[in-house]
């Protein structure tokens, strides 16, 4: 088991915010996030929010012509996932949120797989729609190497992802890359999770959780971005 050695900032803040927290989870496929939001939740008070998979009708269409059946695809995606957050935001109580993906999620797919014309078309409508939902408290950015991701896609065995292309994967990765790199939009904590095993091991999730609750607290009392951030990788 991989030690974490986050990049953390010495400081905390207690806001005055009482809000429930909303926690995201994002990175490419097969990186460990609905794993990460199942293992979070034995230490939170929190109600799951998960990205619907299975049950969009065009997604085994698009691995095999993805041509023909990206713009369904990722429409169908865009508006599970509003509605998702939409239904988030009229429930009360006092729980907090843990949700394996963010609404970027799908923007990021879609410059992989429109077309021009279906392209801008579609970041319209998600233009439309994002300024309707919460920001996360703090979004965690996971990633790992290739094969790693690889071994995680097989291991679960979904029928739809069998012979997965690795070239679509890499590239993937990349986008995924190319956005967090330079992300200032809430709280961030990067985490390679190639050598973190947060399955079977109970330290590493202890020390995400109180990385989380530091990040939440720095960015409710309006630290600047640098107290609001940390990576186990630099």
């Amino acid at each position: 088991m991989s030690t974490l050695h986050l990049n953390q900032a010495p400081s905390i803040s207690t806001p005055a915010d009482s809000t429930p927290l909303y926690i995201v989870v994002e990175g490419p496929i097969g990186v460990g996030k609905t794993t990460l939001v199942h293992r979070l939740r034995e230490r939170m008070d929190a109600r799951l929010v998960l990205e619907v998979v299975e049950e969009n009708p065009f997604l085994a269409k698009f691995y095999h012509d993805p041509s023909r059946y990206a713009f369904q695809t990722q429409l169908f995606f865009l508006m599970s996932r509003f509605r998702q957050q939409k239904e988030m935001g009229a429930i009360g109580g006092g729980s907090d949120f843990l949700a394996d993906y963010h609404l970027l999620k799908d923007r990021i797919f879609a410059e992989l797989t429109l077309a021009s014309e279906e392209l801008k078309l579609y970041e319209e409508v998600y233009r439309s729609l994002a300024t309707c939902i919460r920001k996360p408290d703090v979004l965690v950015y996971l990633h790992a190497e290739e094969e790693a991701l690889i071994n995680r896609i097989q291991r679960r065995g979904r029928p739809f992802e069998t012979n997965f292309d690795r070239t679509y994967l890499a590239r993937l990765s990349e986008r995924y890359q190319h956005h967090f790199n330079d992300y200032h939009e809430t709280p961030l904590l990067k985490l390679n999770t190639t050598h973190i095993d947060y399955v079977n091991h109970d330290e590493p999730i202890e020390e995400i959780h109180q990385e989380l609750r530091r990040l939440a607290s720095n960015g409710r009392a309006g630290l600047d971005f640098t107290e609001c951030m940390s990576s186990n990788f630099v």
